[in-house]
């Protein structure tokens, strides 16, 4: 019998060094759920998994990078817009945060159309493209989804505040997200208890300097909603004007021109967005609007070049223009 069992001691020990890497694997399978990975993350084109905390994040939308970088996540590379403009640095990131940008060491991968090469060749393990806007990779979805994880954000119907937590899910900065959340808000409510509003409703908008045209923010809008927070009331177009939605997906923006300018321009107050004092005056100036509430009265005001798209950096600059303007002292 003794022979018997220590020959086939062996056999049992590989059986149990077979069963090593199970064990190990159910043992670290706790640890792992507890940390949150693998995890699953739902997005505009449907769900991705992603097996660990992504370090190499590429995001082809410029909009979004300012709201990736306010969280901490580990942005290697960002598509561009058009450089050195009202609202682009050199590089063609967005000024508010720009320097950020550039302290992380963030590569520019291409300036306005997707280059899925250039992509490509950053390694991504996590890339993340907007679902609508000028900034929109999705055409590229299919070519870069076998390259790595995939996420499309929808931007057009959230504040940055819905976007802070969506992107910190995705990337395991839900501590950070939370953290300039609150900071912004805490901020955000103490200004609210000392504004004066101007008289109600406002109407927010991106006025083109051609004159001819603009784009006016809804209450889906990131900028209409951070007016609501701050007490503002949006004033609403015309029903029948609110076929102009940009590209036919976007909840964010209604797009007025021609005659349709005045008729939606119907706030008794404007606010501009992407704009500053002198584009104010241009305003002030047309003629084909001299005859509306707002500009006979001078209530138009310009919040800054900064302020197409708003991310943490961004909304902080509109609280300090709005203090500017509006705070009782």
């Amino acid at each position: 019998m003794t022979r018997l069992f220590f020959r086939h001691l062996p056999v049992l020990n590989l059986l149990a060094l077979a069963a090593l890497p199970l064990l190990l694997a159910t043992a670290a399978a706790p640890r792992a759920a507890a940390n949150g990975w693998p995890r699953q993350v739902a997005g505009a084109q449907g769900a991705i998994t992603l097996e660990r905390m992504p370090q190499r994040i590429v995001s082809t939308s410029v909009t979004l990078t300012g709201t990736l970088l306010a969280i901490g996540a580990p942005v290697i590379a960002s598509g561009a817009t058009t450089p050195q403009n009202r609202v682009a640095d050199p590089q063609g990131f967005f000024r508010q945060w720009g320097d950020v940008a550039r302290q992380r060491g963030v590569k520019r991968l291409y300036i306005g159309e997707p280059d899925a090469e250039a992509i490509a060749g950053q390694n991504p393990d996590l890339i993340i493209i907007a679902a609508t806007g000028g900034d929109s990779a999705l055409r590229l979805y299919d070519r870069l989804a076998p390259l790595a994880p995939t996420l499309v954000v929808d931007y057009a119907d959230k504040s940055w505040q819905d976007l802070a937590r969506e992107l910190g899910q995705a990337t395991g900065r839900e501590t950070q997200a939370l953290d300039v959340i609150n900071r912004f808000d805490a901020r955000l409510q103490a200004l609210k208890h000392r504004l004066a509003l101007p008289p109600q409703p406002v109407s927010a908008l991106v006025y083109q300097p051609d004159g001819k045209a603009a784009n006016l923010w809804t209450a889906d809008s990131a900028q209409g909603r951070l007016l609501g927070q701050l007490g503002f009331t949006l004033a609403e177009p015309p029903n029948a004007l609110t076929g102009g939605q940009s590209m036919g997906v976007r909840k964010d923006i209604v797009q007025l021109a021609g005659e349709n300018l005045a008729a939606g321009l119907n706030g008794q107050t404007f606010l501009l967005f992407a704009g500053d004092d002198a584009s104010a005056r241009l305003l002030l100036a047309n003629p084909f609007l001299a005859h509306l509430p707002a500009v006979q009265n001078h209530r138009v005001y310009a919040l800054g070049d900064d302020t197409f798209r708003l991310d943490y950096y961004s909304a902080g600059n509109v609280l300090t223009r709005l203090e500017q303007l509006f705070a009782r002292p």
